[in-house]
Order: structure tokens, then sequence, then C-alpha cells
């Protein structure tokens, strides 16, 4: 066996990726939970990681509705922080890396220059701050650990922006699309190869891992509309809402050699490539 592999929200679209990537080399052992092991039961966590004994515990777990978080707080940190906080805890004890996956979130999001790993964060909202809190955890409790942080991840389903996007073009409903909110849109499948990347690698710390480039939520509607062939009109301009400005700087990346996270529309193009079939 080359590698014990644990994956905690494994049913969600990162973690069935990861799943898929790491069970294609048949020497890894790759254990997928999901609900069957609740990660803020320390005890329940602790006896799982005693079974399994991984030598690899990659959290894809997590509560990432923003308004669902807003108005469930204690749960909201119980899955993101103290989750988080149980699993640093399981792999420490059985010293064995930890992969965390986390979120721009953490940022403000008032800047327009590039953050990197090394900038300060503050969150102002709850999930930002759930997510910040389980970083802590990870960061202090284990110092084999690797926490990822991306932006804008599409393909994963309901609830992100493609899927929307999409959905109102099936519809042929128009719909605002903010001017004013900038980040990178980074697909599911190419954030899923990084992690994988990281497995059998020796650098630890936190690590951005955005595609390059940027745009604007309106932008991003209309190259989805076009891709799929549907009306980009229907997409309507709009500055109404709360600006915001999220642009990650993989600096960790650049510095250490170990990978490169390609353009955005080049990932774009790739994704609605193999959606397309």
């Amino acid at each position: 066996m080359k590698y014990s592999i644990w994956i905690t929200g494994a049913s969600g679209k990162i973690g069935s990726r990861l799943v898929k990537i790491l069970k294609a080399d048949t020497d890894n052992r790759v254990v997928a939970t999901d609900t069957d092991v609740d990660i803020t039961d320390i005890n329940e966590v602790i006896s799982a990681a005693d079974i399994y004994k991984p030598d690899v515990i990659i959290n894809c777990a997590s509560i990432s509705d923003a308004k669902y978080c807003e108005d469930n707080m204690i749960e909201a940190f119980r899955v993101n922080a103290l989750g988080a906080r149980n699993l640093a805890m399981a792999s420490r004890k059985h010293n064995c890396k930890i992969i965390h996956l986390s979120t721009d979130d953490v940022f403000e999001g008032k800047k327009s220059d590039r953050q990197t790993e090394f900038d300060d964060t503050q969150p102002i909202s709850v999930y930002g701050k759930s997510k910040l809190a389980g970083e802590g955890f990870v960061r202090e409790l284990n110092p084999k650990h690797l926490i990822v942080r991306s932006s804008w991840v599409y393909g994963i389903g309901r609830g992100d922006y493609f899927s929307y996007v999409k959905s109102m073009g099936e519809s042929g409903e128009k719909f605002n699309a903010p001017t004013n909110k900038i980040s990178t849109p980074t697909s599911a499948d190419t954030l899923a190869e990084f992690i994988c990347s990281l497995v059998d690698k020796s650098e630890y710390g936190i690590f951005h891992a955005s595609c390059e480039g940027s745009c604007n939520r309106y932008e991003f509607a209309v190259a989805i509309l076009e891709s799929l062939g549907y009306d980009k009109s229907l997409a309507v301009a709009d500055d109404s809402e709360e600006a915001s400005v999220t642009l990650l700087e993989n600096l960790m990346l650049k510095m250490t050699g170990i990978y490169e996270m390609p353009d955005w529309k080049t990932d774009f193009d790739q994704y609605v490539k193999s959606i397309k079939g």
C-alpha cells in the first residue's frame, strides 16, 4: 500500500472527485466518509481514525452556504471550526498529514490588490469567520498541515454560480449579475487535481490555489451563457450590490514551484468541454 487516505465530506463534488482520482492508483487505500462519521464528535473522529489508520486526512467537510451560516452560527462553527479541530487532533495522534480545504472568504474582500498567504485575514461573514477558526485549529494542533484556499469554485452542483447561471439560461429568465464583485473562477476539477498532488509532497503550510486572472460576476455569467449557447443578454449588468474584491495570489505555489494553476479562461473552456461530452 502506498497511502492510506481518509477523505471527509466525500459525497460533495470536491470530495467525490478526490475519491475518484486517488482510487485510480490501486496502491492507495482510500476511505470515503460523509455523514457516517460525525466530525463534530471528537470521540467518533478519534475512533474512526484508530480504525482507518490514515497516512493523510483530507477534510472536505464544510457548511459553505453563506446565508445558512449567518442564520445558524453555532452549527456553522461546530462543523467548520470544531470539526476541523477534531480531525486535526486525530491526525496529530496518528502522526499523519492533514489537508484542510478553506476559502477566500477568510479575507474581508475590500482590497483591490492580490492577497497572499501572509496577508492579514479579516473575515466579515460567519462563514469566513468559522473557516478561519478551523484554519487556526489545524495550524495549532498539527504541524504536518496543508491548508488550501481557493476562490469562486464552480462545478460543485447546486449552489455554485455556474449552476445558477446555467439554470437561468435554461429558463430564459433575465437575472442581475454584479459588476462590482471580482475574483477568480476555479473549477472543482482543477482544484481537486491540485489537492491530490499534495498527498506525496513534503510541503506544509497555507497554500492559495485559485486560477490565474480575474473577472467580475457579470463577465463570468456572460462567459457561461455564451459557452452553453444561451442568450448572453439574459445577464443584466448590476452594480447595486455591495462591492467585493478578493484576488488570491498563489505565492506559496510560485515560491516552491510544486504546482502551476492555469488561467481561469483556459480552465473554464476545459470544464465546459468536459460537461458537453
